[in-house]
């Protein structure tokens, strides 16, 4: 059975470093494993996703942002 994926509170969020794994960001925004690593291979993940190496980090302003929580 699959894990649900499990929102962030406020705190949690305001807390990230400056880029993220793409775990991380997936349950920031509330998507699922598979669906946050199909979007970003098409490069269409809602924030900036960098790819280092066989890695993607997502850039925690830009998700910020998109959430409405940016400084």
């Amino acid at each position: 059975m699959a894990e649900q994926a499990k929102g962030m509170s406020r705190e949690e969020l305001l807390a990230l470093p400056v880029a993220v794994d793409l775990d991380t960001g997936n349950r920031a925004l509330g998507l699922g494993r598979s669906k946050g690593y199909e979007l970003a291979k098409r490069g269409e993940y809602p924030c900036k996703v960098l790819r280092l190496g066989k890695a993607y980090r997502v850039v925690t302003a830009d998700l910020l942002s998109l959430l409405g929580l940016a400084a």
